[in-house]
């Protein structure tokens, strides 16, 4: 029989490999909290399930680091007091290697070495248990001697064939012992056909398998009753290698291993009746067993959800797109198409709700990291962090996950790299010792807003005016004018910093324009509050998707461009010729303030329209503050898909996407910000 290709299920293997390795990660960071025989015995039976994916998989080194992971955190089980901090050290430090060699497996890379590690996970094991660790017998598992061929007939001129070197010979049955065996595949278990065909591989290795129930092409179908496995194993391995070998097998457990009583001669087959060997029919099969549905759930690929999401936006467009042409029929013909559309766009608003669904992730994805860097960050910054998270069960659409990974974790670090204070500076500001980092998620109609906050020692609002206009980035009039929240916003202008040090985590000046760039680009708004030792508040409002946006859509020109909705404060309206002016910057009235005016027009490098009198004027938000963009005509709101663009349009500064209109018309959907900036 052809060996089983096990490539196909590499992209399951990475995945539940890295989840259990995430999880060890995570036990171990509450371990260093809280020290319970539950925590120990959970980071075992992580380290145990990777090393038995890795081993059946054939990936060596991933298999003998994690059997070491095993053996030290074995070694702690009778004694939790001597889980040193040196021992967690270690124990990070291999959770991290085995995520890179999970990463490079995953790339079909080599994996990285891991020899000095496994000496110091050696030197641990030793040092607790006073002995050596014994070589690893994953190594043995994988290199174990083929499966016996079976014996050859005799040669046509009646000599029988020599043995070939190196081939083991087939030993006699009376010098095999055989067991029965019944094992069980865990109803969690997604792929079980895939354990069950590893159960009869990893047997089959130690002798000669009969009478295996369900039948071995059952098996690999995953049609398993109740996932138990029946068969009877000729081996000189004994009960003690049976068990050694399916043990290394992750979600396969050994029901029972027993001597089997021997096999009965068979008897003779009945002679067919007449009629069977008229027409030469077969005993009916039995029938089969009702294969058990264990779970709803399977493993998509992100490539097809967005391949899903794309296919209902074209539907999107082309239902606006039906819909335009039906206005040009004659008044008569209009009313069985109108609601042949109506009923249309309802299905496939419907069908885009539903993809939306399965792509919305809970935060935690990118969450569950955090406690790990801030452990990491503090220790080499000697600080003692409390990090708490709250709501992160809440979800979003991936695509916004995917984007907000990186910004969180920059927050992250500047709280606690400028933001925490030493323990000695916390003393003297009579705060306590550890520092507090408090990471909130919550839901807000249709947005979600992430806090990440800290109680260190705040944001100087006079500093950061002077670092922007030594900069060059505001004049000194201007930033004169600004209020304490609109100066904090200027912490996100590139080079801005007022941090006293510079260390290898942050103080550049550089991360927070980016952090504010990518919460833009993803539809949302960032917002930070401060008081001088008290600590700060940064705050992330975020839609729930990105696929479809309210757009207000705006004439500049001939051109028609548009703006999401949620960006625009107000719309005003005022004779452009009566407006006030600074240095030949005109200016609007807006509640108390007066703000800058752009014509969007220029903005843009198009011809404008020549027009006198009254106009609209749109407020929005800019790196340095609020101002009013001045536009031809106001064409309304609608409801768009979003595309997110191509090269080389998406080097162009100031354009964040583009859709299509009913009319068949694209239009650019803006980003301000960049383009004032541009």
């Amino acid at each position: 029989m052809a060996p089983m290709d096990m490539s196909k299920y590499l992209g399951l293997f990475v995945s539940e490999a890295s989840e259990h390795l995430e999880s060890l990660g995570r036990e171990l960071l509450a371990l260093e909290k809280e020290k319970t025989r539950e925590r120990v015995d959970a980071m075992f039976r992580h380290a145990h399930s990777v090393k038995g994916m890795a081993s059946s998989m054939g990936f060596e080194a991933i298999a003998v680091l994690a059997h070491r992971v095993e053996d030290l955190v074995d070694s702690v089980r009778g004694d939790l007091a001597l889980l040193s901090r040196e021992v967690v050290d270690a124990l990070f430090a291999a959770t991290d290697a085995l995520s890179a060699q999970v990463k490079a497996a995953s790339a079909g890379e080599p994996a990285p070495d891991s020899t000095k590690l496994l000496e110091v996970l050696n030197v641990h094991v030793a040092s607790l248990t006073g002995n050596a660790p014994a070589p690893t017998p994953v190594q043995d598992a994988i290199v174990v001697a083929p499966r016996p061929a079976p014996a050859k007939p005799p040669a046509a001129n009646g000599d029988v064939e020599a043995t070939v070197t190196g081939a083991r010979p087939e030993p006699s049955p009376l010098d095999k012992p055989r067991y029965a065996v019944r094992v069980r595949i865990a109803h969690t278990c997604q792929v079980p056909g895939v354990r069950a065909f590893l159960v009869h591989k990893k047997l089959s290795q130690l002798g000669v398998v009969h009478e295996l129930k369900p039948a071995l092409e059952e098996l690999k179908a995953g049609r398993i009753p109740e996932g138990m496995i029946a068969l009877e194993l000729e081996t000189p391995a004994g009960e003690a290698g049976i068990q050694q070998a399916v043990r290394n097998i992750s979600e396969v457990e050994l029901v029972t291993v027993k001597p089997a009583p021997p096999p009965q001669a068979a008897p003779p087959p009945a002679p067919p009746t007449p009629a069977s060997a008229a027409n030469g029919a077969a005993a009916p099969d039995r029938p089969r067993e009702p294969t058990e549905v264990v779970g709803r759930t399977v493993r998509v690929k992100t490539e097809l959800l967005d391949y899903f999401l794309d296919a209902v936006g074209e539907l999107m467009l082309a239902t606006a797109r039906i819909r335009e042409v039906g206005k040009a029929l004659p008044a008569p013909s209009r009313p069985p198409l109108e609601d042949a559309v109506y009923r249309l766009h309802a299905l496939v608003k419907d069908l885009h709700d539903k993809v939306m669904s399965v792509r919305m992730t809970p935060l935690s994805v990118i969450t569950d990291r955090l406690p790990r860097a801030a452990r990491d960050i503090s220790r080499r910054r000697s600080r003692e962090v409390e990090l708490t998270i709250t709501g992160a069960e809440i979800e979003l659409d991936r695509a916004i996950i995917d984007d907000l990974a990186d910004p969180l974790l920059h927050l992250l670090r500047n709280a606690i790299d400028h933001g925490i204070e030493p323990p000695d500076a916390r003393a003297d500001a009579k705060k306590p010792a550890t520092g507090r980092v408090q990471v909130t998620v919550r839901r807000q109609r249709d947005r979600v807003v992430v806090e990440v906050e800290d109680d260190g020692r705040g944001m100087d609002a006079q500093k950061l005016k002077e670092a922007a206009v030594a900069r060059g980035q505001l004049t000194a009039d201007a930033a004169a004018r600004l209020t304490d929240k609109e100066a904090f916003m200027l912490s996100c202008l590139p080079g801005v910093s007022t941090a006293t040090d510079v260390s290898e985590i942050s103080g550049r000046g550089v991360g927070m324009d980016a952090v504010k760039r990518a919460v833009e680009s993803v539809g949302g708004t960032l917002e930070i509050e401060s008081e001088k030792g008290r600590g700060t508040r940064f705050t992330l409002r975020l839609p729930l998707t990105v696929a479809v946006v309210n757009l207000l859509l705006v004439q500049a020109g001939a051109e028609i461009v548009g703006l999401p909705i949620g960006k625009v404060l107000a719309v005003l309206e005022a004779d452009h010729q009566a407006l006030s002016r600074s240095r030949e910057t005109p200016l609007i009235s807006h509640g108390t303030s007066l703000l800058p005016v752009h014509v969007l027009a220029e903005l843009l490098h198009v011809p404008p329209t020549p027009r006198t009198g009254v106009r609209p004027y749109l407020v929005m938000e800019s790196d340095t503050g609020k101002v009013a963009l001045a536009v031809d005509r106001l064409l309304g709101q609608e409801e768009v898909v979003l595309k997110a663009l191509s090269r080389p349009l998406d080097l162009v500064a100031g354009l964040s996407g583009v859709t299509i209109l009913g009319s068949g018309r694209p239009i650019f959907i803006l980003d301000v910000p960049r383009l004032l900036a541009a």
